[in-house]
């Protein structure tokens, strides 16, 4: 410590009444470790899809550990075919599970008439709608569901399909980082080591 960093010092403990002039990091810097396990992240899961599941009263049938799966499975990009091979279900129950949780596919109203027309004119029933549209009424009430649950996510701002991004965007990030570190942690610091051992 030089001489004026000395004088500082003395003046600090004159004019106030603490015994230190350094104070304690209270709060740790983040880590790695911080990030979610698998346990958080599925936690996290749950309490969305229960969240979902009391403001709209679900329309399929499954139990929460299989939306659960549902999600991982569909941002882990798996189809409708695998998802429902996986949880034991027909492709259908997988289509509802997803409309039930707004998650959503670019296919999902690649409907043979205008989706526009089915939105707004909802209010008429599906049998006289079918007909009209030239298509079977199952069909219509396929995209007839997708249509309200596009518009119920909407309404929500997409408010829980944002969260189930958050929560796997962070446990990705996670998988991500420690991976890395696991694999490249040494190898850049031992790069530039030229060994030279001769007996």
């Amino acid at each position: 410590m030089d001489e004026k960093t000395e004088e500082l010092r003395d003046i600090f403990m004159d004019v106030s009444d603490e015994e230190t002039v350094t104070e304690t990091q209270e709060e740790p810097r983040g880590s790695i470790a911080d990030q979610p396990d698998e346990a958080t992240v599925r936690e996290r899961l749950r309490g969305v899809i229960e969240a979902l599941d009391d403001r709209y009263d679900f329309d399929s049938d499954l139990e929460t550990e299989a939306y659960v799966e549902l999600v991982r499975g569909f941002y882990d990009d798996g189809s409708d075919e695998e998802l429902a091979r996986d949880l034991g279900v027909s492709t259908e129950e997988v289509f509802r599970a997803r409309m039930d949780l707004h998650l959503f596919r670019e296919g999902d109203t690649d409907a043979p008439f205008d989706v526009c027309e089915l939105r707004r004119r909802r209010d008429e029933p599906d049998a006289a709608l079918a007909e009209e549209f030239g298509v079977e009424a199952a069909t219509l009430a396929r995209y007839r569901r997708v249509v309200d649950a596009q518009d119920a996510a909407r309404a929500a701002n997409h408010r829980y399909r944002t969260e189930f991004d958050e929560i796997l965007t962070d446990a990705a990030i996670s998988g991500q980082l420690t991976e890395s570190v696991a694999e490249d942690g040494l190898d850049e610091a031992a790069e530039d080591i030229e060994t030279d051992v001769s007996f």
